[in-house]
């Protein structure tokens, strides 16, 4: 990996809090991810699944996690299964993990190689009287395919139809909502990469850019801070293509006048940066512009603040509804008129800004989090209002991803990111 080794502690940590909510006489299985074929014998960059990544720290396919607090034998309350290495392996791919190396990184002392799982999961299958599966339940999962998780649950389910079923999914939500301290110095580190990107970029554009060069300069700097790259597609959308909330194609010739809307961030050690910013072609927003920048940016900070601990989400989306409509009001977008007749399942304001404030994030960039119950210490959320004209031909939106904290105002993981328009306009200039 191109991530630092990580404290072993933060996973150490994961797992004992997990464990603890653990029914009696159960263990829990996490499966890593596939690795995805694109045909012939060509395959996707693998990516680690989360879960088995937050409670172990193992960023390598063909991985499998069981934790069993209450099992007799004491050396399998915590098991790692890896992929045996070998020579060949070692020439054609690089060495995979060895056993000592899983156990450094994992802070897991019983390592076994892949092929005795079968074996070693029957004996504790038989101590055991529940199963904890990993079922993805993430408000927005849309997953078409069958997982390796899928697959184990089907297999297991036909092997032990006389254990009982739990489900891993509701302690890890909460879990992985409320960020350690390590895991927010990663977090910070991608938000620093992400920030030297916006940096080198905004000495970059000019008229007559490609949107896919803007592109390659940020991959350029985050590759060279030691990120596997974009924690997402990017969106890097000029003039009215900022007015397309999920544009990717980023193959639009940047022209003078024009703004850039940019969602971008960087990935560090599997944690992710979030970041938007909204920058003139030519160096210099218009009077017009500026003025709705600065509504936006208005919006953000207002609803940063209302980012403390016993916060709903839900009631917090309708109060940043309103300071918008407020903006909108005097950016003469609504009239009076507007929202007095508006439908309150659709406000007046969803005219020009339809999507929500904010999301978690994390090792996710749409992270774990329960968005019904009130909001806590160390949770982390983005705070991305937007303002979209289509008929001025120009999309404005800004995003900071914020630590909630005990007390007083969110750490904004952000603020050494450039986003008042004076200051972007002179670091334009310079």
């Amino acid at each position: 990996m191109k991530y630092d080794p990580i404290d072993n502690t933060l996973f150490k940590t994961n797992r004992k809090n997990f464990m603890a909510q653990m029914k009696p006489e159960s263990l829990a299985v996490f499966n890593s991810n596939d690795v995805f074929k694109t045909g012939a014998d060509s395959t996707m960059p693998f990516k680690q699944h989360r879960d088995i990544f937050y409670l172990s720290g193992a960023d390598q396919e063909d991985t499998i996690l069981v934790l069993f607090p209450d099992c007799p034998d004491p050396a399998h309350r915590e098991v790692l299964f890896v992929t045996e290495t070998n020579d060949h392996i070692a020439v054609w791919e690089g060495e995979k993990l060895t056993k000592e190396k899983a156990t450094e990184i994992s802070g897991i002392e019983t390592v076994y190689w892949l092929k005795e799982f079968d074996k070693k999961f029957f004996e504790m299958m038989t101590q055991a009287s529940t199963i904890y599966f990993n079922t993805n339940e993430h408000y927005r999962q849309a997953v078409e395919m069958q997982t390796r998780e899928d697959r184990f649950i089907l297999k297991t389910k036909a092997q032990y139809p006389a254990h009982n079923y739990a489900k891993s999914a509701p302690i890890m939500q909460r879990l992985r909502a409320v960020k350690h301290p390590i895991e927010l110095e990663l977090m910070q580190r991608a938000c620093d990469i992400t920030n030297a990107g916006f940096r080198r970029v905004m000495d970059f554009v000019k008229p007559g850019v490609m949107e896919y060069e803007i592109e390659a300069e940020y991959l350029h700097e985050f590759i060279k801070s030691r990120s596997d790259g974009f924690a997402y597609t990017p969106i890097i959308a000029s003039g009215n293509n900022a007015n397309v909330l999920h544009y990717i194609e980023n193959n639009q010739e940047c022209k003078a006048g024009d703004l850039i809307l940019m969602d971008v961030g960087a990935t560090y050690a599997n944690y992710s940066a979030d970041m938007t910013r909204t920058i003139p072609v030519s160096g210099k927003f218009t009077k017009r512009q500026k003025e709705v920048y600065n509504a936006v940016n208005k919006v953000k900070n207002e609803a940063t603040e209302m980012l403390v601990p016993g916060t709903l989400w839900k009631e917090y989306h309708v109060e940043v509804g309103n300071i918008m409509t407020r903006e909108l009001l005097q950016l003469g977008l609504l009239d009076k008129a507007d929202v007095q007749n508006e439908n309150k399942d659709w406000p007046a304001y969803k005219k020009y800004f339809m999507h929500g404030t904010s999301h978690h994030i994390g090792l996710d960039t749409h992270d774990y989090g329960l968005l019904w119950e009130p909001m806590q210490a160390n949770n982390v959320f983005t705070v991305e209002p937007g303002i979209y004209i289509p008929e001025e031909g120009f999309g404005i939106r800004l995003e900071d991803d914020v630590v909630i904290q005990e007390k007083g105002s969110p750490k904004n993981l952000m603020g050494n990111i450039p986003i008042e328009a004076d200051e972007i306009e002179d670091l334009m200039n310079q």
